[in-house]
């Protein structure tokens, strides 16, 4: 799913349930992403991959700033939400969008 913030940013939204696994404990493979005026990825909450110091049986849960990096700790999808929306909106008010 994908949806325009003002014409100019947009966020997108993967997500697809999977059997649960080291990696994915809580049984969703997911892409929470916001995107600028040349589509390139601004934030990012996803688990697609382990990310150091974690390693491959740990959670692979991270989150995109820019060119960072860092584990998420995920807790569960509400809370996933809520953390995702509070980043953009901090993102879009730094750049004066809100």
């Amino acid at each position: 799913m994908t949806v325009s913030l003002d014409g100019d940013y947009y966020v997108r939204f993967i997500v697809r349930n999977v059997e649960s696994s080291a990696g994915r404990r809580h049984g969703l493979v997911y892409s929470l992403t916001l995107h600028g005026p040349d589509k390139g990825r601004i934030l990012g909450f996803d688990n697609a991959h382990p990310v150091p110091p974690r390693k491959r049986d740990e959670p692979h849960d991270h989150l995109h700033v820019g060119d960072t990096v860092k584990p998420y700790d995920y807790t569960n999808a509400g809370a996933l939400l809520q953390d995702f929306w509070t980043a953009v909106y901090s993102l879009l008010h730094e750049r004066g969008l809100t």
